[in-house]
């Protein structure tokens, strides 16, 4: 599937170099950004720290800005609002996340349904690619101009990606009443069963705050905290009826701490 999305971003930095070419109102930007990721998930207690400690994966990324402030020649354009305090952010982005179920249904007097849940293990790998309006509350334009300064922003967009979950259990083939915990065996969604090892697409809404470090004139350091809300619960790989399994209310969602590297073409 990287195989795939690869092409795309490079299509459309492809477009935006073909379209600065005819406007000369925006100026592009790129980088790398990598860091760890809590996935908030069915595996484990919701709210509990070993859970949102332990099931915690890396992601790596490419970014790409169009930058109002400047033009392609790197002189200033029109000093709007929208120029000085707005970029547009594309990504191809992926992460994996190990599972597991942490919490007080796999603690104390030891039982076959606790049993069953330790054995239980799985992972999720996606990759991303969408866009992101980025919002600065300080002028962009007074940020780039002092080396050391510190650029705010926050925000807002969408992504479309591509899950491999996996689910299995070192008890043996999940599926029976020896090896699966029982809600997990109820069908749900149109499976046969509350978990699934399967491939799919997803839309996912996404939202930043961080800051920008200026380290030269034509670089910038960024720490980013971003949640990422997928819009199925199937992302993990498993999903208990919601139906019957009432605490089951929640789609997949994770929290990426990144820290980047960008470069000004």
């Amino acid at each position: 599937m990287i195989k795939q999305i690869i092409p795309l971003l490079l299509i459309f930095i492809g477009f935006s170099n073909s379209s600065n070419a005819q406007f000369d109102g925006f100026s592009h930007e790129v980088g790398i950004i990598a860091g760890p990721i809590a996935f908030q998930s069915d595996y484990g207690e919701r709210y509990d720290f070993s859970t949102n400690a332990g099931n915690t994966g890396i992601g790596i990324g490419l970014i790409h800005y169009l930058n109002f402030t400047y033009d392609s020649d790197y002189n200033y354009t029109s000093r709007t609002y929208f120029n000085d305090h707005f970029k547009l952010r594309s990504e191809l982005s992926y992460n994996k996340t190990k599972l597991e179920h942490f919490g007080e249904y796999v603690e104390g007097k030891p039982s076959l349904g606790k049993e069953q849940l330790k054995a239980m293990t799985g992972s999720t790998a996606i990759t991303n690619l969408g866009m992101q309006l980025e919002f600065s509350p300080w002028s962009i334009r007074d940020f780039t101009a002092r080396t050391g300064s510190l650029g705010p922003f926050i925000s807002l967009g969408g992504q479309f990606s591509y899950y491999n979950a996996e689910a299995s259990s070192t008890l043996g083939p999940l599926g029976t009443p020896l090896t699966t915990f029982p809600k997990y065996l109820t069908p749900t969604d149109g499976r046969p069963y509350g978990f699934s090892t399967e491939s799919g697409t997803v839309w996912s809404v996404v939202s930043s705050v961080g800051t920008r470090y200026k380290l030269t004139p034509l670089s910038d350091l960024m720490v980013d905290l971003r949640f990422q809300y997928f819009f199925s619960n199937w992302v993990d790989g498993l999903n208990p009826n919601p139906e019957i399994y009432k605490e089951n209310k929640a789609n997949d969602w994770l929290v990426w701490f990144n820290v980047g590297y960008i470069y000004y073409l």
